[in-house]
Parts: structure tokens; sequence; C-alpha cells
């Protein structure tokens, strides 16, 4: 899960997994695979570093996937 910032300032919490493809257009749109797309404030590197980030520290046993329920992670 990574944590972002829709365009009206309201924050939204990204389950990873579910990005098929950013856009920026010039908006930065996230589509997810549910169909659902997200507009958001952070750039396609900031969104791609903070994935990244995610997955790196799950990879090094630092958060557990069912540690993220309620955890700030991303």
């Amino acid at each position: 899960m990574i944590h972002l910032t829709r365009l009206n300032q309201v924050p939204v919490v990204v389950n990873a997994d579910l990005i098929e493809h950013i856009e920026t257009t010039p908006d930065t749109v996230i589509a997810l695979t549910t169909g659902q797309k997200i507009l958001v404030r952070e750039s396609a590197d900031e969104i791609i570093e903070r994935v990244v980030g995610f997955r790196r520290r799950i990879v090094e046993g630092l958060v557990t996937p069912s540690a993220t329920v309620g955890g700030r992670y991303g």
C-alpha cells in the first residue's frame, strides 16, 4: 500500500499490486486493474519510487503484507 494525495488534497492509500499503468496528461492518472482511475498530485516517478520502496521493505522483511493494514507504509 502506498500513500498518495488526490488533486483536491485528500489523502488516499492505493494497493500497489492493483496499479496497471500510470499516465501523465498533465495530471497524473493511475489506472487500476479494477478499471478505476485515480487522479493524484504526485508525479509518475514519485509513485514508482514509493512502490519500489514499499516492495523493497517487504523483501527485506521490514514490512509484512498484513502489517500494512492500518499502518502507514509507502
